[in-house]
């Protein structure tokens, strides 16, 4: 082939090339318009394709006619003959890949539970004994029959606090309510909160109990709302609130009773108020629940 013939071929393909990159671009153009439209997405990319497979077509010829002419050819071989070259396929992004490690898991957990977590460990390993309760001196501003249970009562209590705690008691039976009124009272409070017939009920009041009566115990003359009950020989200091799932409640229970004089005792030393003694207004050698 003669130097003219390949001058007017590499023109014929210089044309070409730039038809193809005005096609290319006016494609482009016209995708931007229709993005949305996923047929129109998929004729785009057939055609782009076809042109790619002819540009490749040209650059062979074009290489061809170079080395006709002696011209010699630089880099990698042409890009139709090059081994295909296989485009990376994504990973899938799975549930599994998605989800926190086990070990992201637990400090998170333990960012979450700080401080009540440690409480709870540093708690588990105290003796269970009365010094584990908070046991203050309460005041019931008021009392009312519960909603939704004839047994109960739904009382307001001065615990010593900025607010009054709402305790939900089964005395209904036991004590007229005319005397759960503006009366004093010892309260139980780092119970969990627990729901009665869909109320919270957030104390408990203590009483001297046996089958056949209950009775309020009464705090010393001149104690107020929010004194602790102390008992001469446990001193620890109280749970922030008690598990009921290690039942310390229930393993004290037993050893608190009213004494044959009347005094409230934890394995036979008295609970006091201010160094005054706890009483129960007439019952006798009976439990304390």
């Amino acid at each position: 082939m003669s130097a003219r013939a390949c001058t007017t071929k590499a023109g014929q393909i210089d044309t070409v090339l730039e038809l193809l990159r005005q096609q290319v671009l006016n494609l482009r153009s016209k995708g931007n318009l229709v993005k949305d439209s996923s047929t129109y997405k998929k004729q785009l990319l057939a055609e782009n394709e076809k042109l790619k497979r002819q540009v490749e077509d040209l650059k062979e010829q074009l290489v061809d006619l170079e080395t006709v002419n002696g011209r010699k050819q630089f880099g990698s071989q042409p890009a139709s003959k090059a081994a295909p070259v296989e485009p990376a396929k994504a990973q899938p992004i799975t549930p599994a890949a998605m989800a926190p490690s086990p070990k992201e898991n637990k400090k998170k957990a333990a960012k979450k539970q700080g401080k009540p977590a440690q409480q709870q460990q540093a708690a588990a390993s105290l003796p269970v004994d009365v010094s584990r309760l908070d046991m203050r001196v309460g005041f019931i501003n008021s009392a009312k029959q519960h909603p939704d249970a004839d047994g109960l009562y739904l009382e307001e209590i001065d615990c010593g606090e900025p607010e009054p705690r709402q305790v939900i008691s089964g005395l209904v039976k036991h004590i007229p309510l005319e005397q759960m009124q503006q009366r004093p009272c010892v309260v139980l409070c780092n119970l969990k909160p627990a729901k009665m017939r869909g109320i919270m009920s957030h104390a408990m009041v203590m009483c001297a109990s046996a089958p056949e009566k209950v009775e309020i115990l009464d705090p010393p003359a001149g104690s107020k709302p929010g004194d602790k009950v102390t008992v001469e020989g446990f001193s620890g200091t109280p749970d922030q609130q008690l598990n009921p799932k290690k039942k310390v409640f229930e393993g004290i229970q037993p050893d608190i009773l009213v004494s044959p004089e009347g005094h409230a005792l934890y394995k036979g030393v008295q609970w006091k108020i201010n160094d005054q003694v706890i009483t129960a207004p007439s019952m006798r050698g009976c439990g304390i629940k």
